[in-house]
């Protein structure tokens, strides 16, 4: 498989204008179930050309866009100089280049599928401050609503490179409870939808890493059935793609250990591996068999062990 990095490097062009946006209910999921306000720290993993960024700039959010590829950072840095909030970042998700316990959020859309699962949960826990979330979002193309999709999704068989090997779909239910674990997740559906001319079918055809670029043997017969795809299933002109955008939700978690002391934030992500001094005002609940119940040891209430000794607490 091509570096994921680079993939998208010649589609730039038609990624920022034929890729579809997310519904702004995925905002509002945030402020309802997660807590998110205006000065909720944002870092977006694969940020690309900023697209989910946006939603979170235009909410009031500080936003951290890591982005590897060249390309797609200097576009998403075009698009988005505009807001005051926005830091464009060359990293990655194994390697943000963030500070330790940083943001309130992790999200990534469009771009789980590319991670290193193990190295990112590892570096999300990291950046990630106490009683953060982590969000994974695709927009899904669905592929039996209507014959024109079930038509558009046998031409990607016939005509993409390697696009069994890379859809997102790969990624299934297992894949990221395993990821999420031990804590289960939450997932969210909404509806979406791009009505497309014939141009901008071919601009969103091209904008998928997956497709033949020019100079491929499969490039222009790939070209020539879509055209024709469009001419049969077209009404008025257009034609419609839908979607399922789905948003993973999962809270923070992190075990708290120093000098014998041990308490449990709840969540999924596991150990982190920085410093970082929780908050007084954190609510901290157990997730785990403890020995007891002692109140008045830390600036807050703590589920410990017997053993834990007086002392400020730290992730170390």
């Amino acid at each position: 498989m091509t570096n994921p990095t680079l993939r998208f490097s010649g589609r730039v062009k038609n990624y920022v204008k034929y890729r579809p946006g997310y519904p702004t209910g995925v905002i509002d999921t945030f402020a309802k179930e997660c807590g998110l306000t205006p000065n909720s720290a944002v870092a977006d993993i694969g940020s690309g050309t900023g697209i989910l960024s946006e939603l979170f700039l235009k909410n009031g959010n500080r936003v951290f866009g890591i982005e590897p590829n060249c390309e797609m950072r200097e576009a998403g840095e075009q698009l988005l100089g505009k807001y005051p909030g926005f830091t464009s970042v060359n990293g990655t998700a194994e390697a943000t280049a963030l500070t330790d316990c940083s943001v309130d959020f992790v999200t990534a859309g469009q771009a789980f599928h590319w991670f290193d699962r193990e190295a990112a949960r590892k570096e999300f826990g990291r950046i990630l401050k106490p009683n953060g979330w982590v969000a994974l979002i695709w927009n899904e193309r669905l592929t039996e609503t209507s014959p024109f999709l079930r038509a558009y999704e046998d031409l990607l068989q016939q005509y993409g490179t390697d696009y069994v090997a890379v859809d997102h779909r790969n990624v299934d239910t297992d894949a990221i409870t395993a990821f999420f674990a031990p804590q289960p997740f939450t997932l969210r559906k909404f509806e979406n939808r791009q009505i497309f001319d014939a141009d901008g079918l071919k601009g969103r055809l091209l904008s998928s890493s997956y497709t033949p670029e020019p100079g491929h043997p499969n490039h222009r017969p790939m070209l020539d059935a879509l055209r024709k795809l469009f001419d049969k299933h077209q009404i008025d002109g257009k034609v419609s793609f839908d979607y399922a955008t789905l948003l993973y939700l999962a809270g923070y978690s992190v075990s708290l250990k120093r000098d014998g002391l041990e308490a449990i934030l709840s969540g999924p992500l596991g150990k982190a591996t920085p410093p970082c001094t929780i908050p007084s005002n954190t609510a901290i609940r157990s997730s785990a068999s403890l020995a007891c119940f002692v109140p008045g040891i830390f600036s807050h209430n703590c589920f410990i062990t017997s053993s834990a000794r007086a002392g400020s607490c730290k992730v170390c």
